[in-house]
């Protein structure tokens, strides 16, 4: 996995909290530093990318491990 500053584990619940609980997180964040998102809903594998995409937070890495999706995002500058 890449380098990450925050780790958020939301195994265990359905989307949309866990986009949600990385939507809070990154808001608490300063731009540059990343967040490690752990979730088990399959439905992240949709929701994660599209969240990124629309809020300006890059995506760095995606990972499948032991069951459980692991998404590197960055704190966008905007």
């Amino acid at each position: 996995m890449s380098h990450f500053d925050v780790e958020l584990d939301t195994s265990g619940l359905n989307c949309p909290l866990p986009v949600l609980k990385a939507r809070k997180a990154l808001s608490e964040m300063t731009a540059g530093q990343r967040l490690h998102l752990i979730v088990t809903d399959a439905g992240a594998n949709q929701d994660i990318p599209a969240f990124s995409k629309m809020t300006g937070n890059p995506l760095i890495e995606t990972k499948e491990q032991d069951g459980k999706l692991h998404f590197i995002l960055e704190k966008g500058a905007a």
